[in-house]
């Protein structure tokens, strides 16, 4: 696809309502676009991440949440997180439950559109999206909270946040 054949990404205002579109890369600073994500645990409690591969642009090698993705023209929140969680981790046909809406703005800004799934596969099971994703792993809550305690420079800046806001009970 050449730039002009690949679908936009959605801008939006600081009311995550549409305010017009842009080719990917061509953000600037101060442009707010949303994300879809999905936190997935399983019924043992252990949430699921993935490590991003190392050529990605943004935030290269970092555990984060095992699907996301930038939502683009014509898609919703649903319809992007669905298209996501079949393409990085072969996941189809799952029930997913809508979660909270968060927005941040550290480096980058966007609203953030969190789903949740609970499911129990061995991580062979998952088909990972080789170029978007370097590995997955369950990590129990305490495993995760000792691992970003002590090092942090492996988890996407906003992990600590997502833990906490799926997480009541640390």
């Amino acid at each position: 696809m050449t730039e002009t054949t690949k679908p936009k990404i959605i801008i939006v205002d600081e009311n995550d309502k549409i305010i017009g579109y842009k080719n990917r890369g061509s953000l600037d600073e101060n442009d707010i676009y949303r994300v879809s994500a999905l936190w997935i645990t399983n019924s043992n409690g252990q949430i699921l991440l993935a490590r991003r591969h190392h050529t990605k642009v943004k935030h290269p090698n970092m555990w984060g949440p095992a699907v996301a993705g930038t939502v683009e023209e014509s898609e919703s929140y649903e319809e992007n997180i669905i298209k996501e969680m079949e393409e990085e981790l072969g996941i189809k046909n799952m029930e997913i439950i809508i979660g909270p809406k968060v927005k941040i703005d550290n480096q980058y800004h966007h609203f953030g559109q969190w789903y949740t799934l609970v499911v129990d596969m061995e991580l062979k099971q998952f088909k990972i999206q080789e170029d978007e994703v370097e590995e997955i792993k369950w990590f129990s809550p305490e495993e995760f909270k000792k691992q970003f305690q002590e090092h942090p420079e492996e988890f996407l800046p906003t992990m600590k946040k997502y833990f906490e806001l799926f997480s009541p009970h640390n």
